[in-house]
C-alpha cells in the first residue's frame, strides 16, 4: 500500500517528504513529522495506534487505514479531540466498497422480514494480510446487523448460535480484497459482492482523504469525504 500511496501521491503533484517502515523507524519523530501538511498511515494492527498517537503530538493531520486495532479506535478518537487534532479513519477507502456497504444496508433492511434467509459474510485476501476478519468485513458486519435488526454479534469461522451473524475469512495468494454477502435459503441464494481489481483503488481514496483532511480538526470517515459537494 506504501508503495501504490507513494505513485498515486506524486502523480496528483503531492510531494513526499518522510517515508517511514521497519527498517527506519528512528526516523519517525516530531521534527520530521512536522515537515508534512498530512500523514498516511498504513501499517500493522501493533504499531498504528502508536504512529496515529505521534502525528497527534507533532501536530499532523493523520489518515489512518491500517485494521485490526479498532478496539483502541474510540481511545484514539477521544485524544484526538482532546487534542484538537485531525484524524481520518476508514476501514476501506475504496469508493466502490463505501458504496458497497450502502447498498449491503439497504439489503440488509429488506431480508430483515424473511427469515427463511440465513445471512453470511465471506471476506477473501492475500496471505500477507495480518488481520481476521478483514476490517471491511467487520464494517459490512456491523451495517449488516444494524439494518436487519435480528442479528446482536458476529463470530468469525465458526457455526453460529440463533442472533449470529457468522463472517468466514480466507486467505489465498495475492488476492487484493473480495467481500461478498449470502443470503441463503432452503430454496435459492442471494449474494452481492465487491471484488478489486487491485491496490489502487484503496491508494487513491487515501490520497484523497489526505487532501481532504488538510486544515481540518476532528474526526472524519469516507462518508464525510463522500458527502462534501464542496
Amino acid at each position: 500500500m506504501g508503495k501504490e500511496i507513494e505513485q498515486i501521491a506524486i502523480a496528483m503533484k503531492h510531494e513526499i517528504v518522510l517515508k517511514i517502515n521497519e527498517l527506519n523507524l528512528p526516523e519517525l519523530t516530531p521534527e520530521n513529522l512536522k515537515k508534512a501538511d498530512v500523514a498516511i498511515e498504513f501499517t500493522t494492527p501493533k504499531s498504528a495506534v502508536e504512529n496515529i498517537l505521534k502525528c497527534f503530538e507533532a501536530g499532523v493531520p493523520i489518515v489512518a487505514g491500517t485494521t485490526g486495532w479498532f478496539d483502541k479506535l474510540e481511545e484514539v478518537k477521544k485524544i484526538c479531540l482532546e487534542k484538537n487534532q485531525a484524524f481520518f479513519h476508514s476501514s476501506n477507502f475504496s469508493i466502490g466498497v463505501n458504496l458497497f456497504f450502502k447498498l449491503n444496508e439497504y439489503l440488509s433492511g429488506l431480508m430483515k422480514n424473511h427469515p427463511e434467509y440465513f445471512p453470511l459474510v465471506e471476506e477473501i485476501h492475500h496471505t500477507h494480510k495480518k488481520d481476521a476478519p478483514s476490517g471491511t468485513a467487520i464494517s459490512l458486519a456491523n451495517g449488516l446487523m444494524k439494518a436487519h435488526g435480528g442479528l446482536t454479534k458476529w463470530v468469525l469461522d465458526a457455526t453460529p448460535k440463533e442472533g449470529e451473524l457468522p463472517i468466514n475469512s480466507i486467505r489465498v495468494g495475492e488476492v487484493p480484497g473480495t467481500h461478498t454477502i449470502f443470503y441463503t435459503s432452503e430454496t435459492d441464494e442471494i449474494k452481492i459482492t465487491h471484488e478489486a481489481h487491485s491496490r489502487k483503488g484503496f491508494a487513491e481514496g487515501a490520497v484523497h482523504a489526505a487532501a481532504w483532511l488538510i486544515g481540518k480538526k476532528g474526526v472524519f470517515e469516507m462518508k464525510d469525504l463522500l458527502d462534501d459537494k464542496t
